[in-house]
């Protein structure tokens, strides 16, 4: 049988806490930084837990 190879991309994009929660950085940070308020960057710096759903993907793809 073939060894599993995590994907990539996920493992970039994503990290998992002590805790085992998935936590990845939110959309939106990349460009348009003038139209955003102090509020919103503010906010947009902190990494969020992904839904359950996501989470349970990423999971699989990452091989956990």
């Amino acid at each position: 049988m073939p060894k599993f190879k995590p994907c990539k991309g996920i493992l970039k994009r994503v990290r998992i806490t002590k805790n085992g929660k998935v936590v990845s950085r939110g959309a939106g940070v990349g460009h348009r930084k003038v139209v955003k308020t102090k509020k919103q960057k503010r906010r947009l710096r902190r990494a969020r837990p992904l839904d359950p759903v996501a989470a349970r993907i990423c999971r699989k793809l990452i091989g956990m």
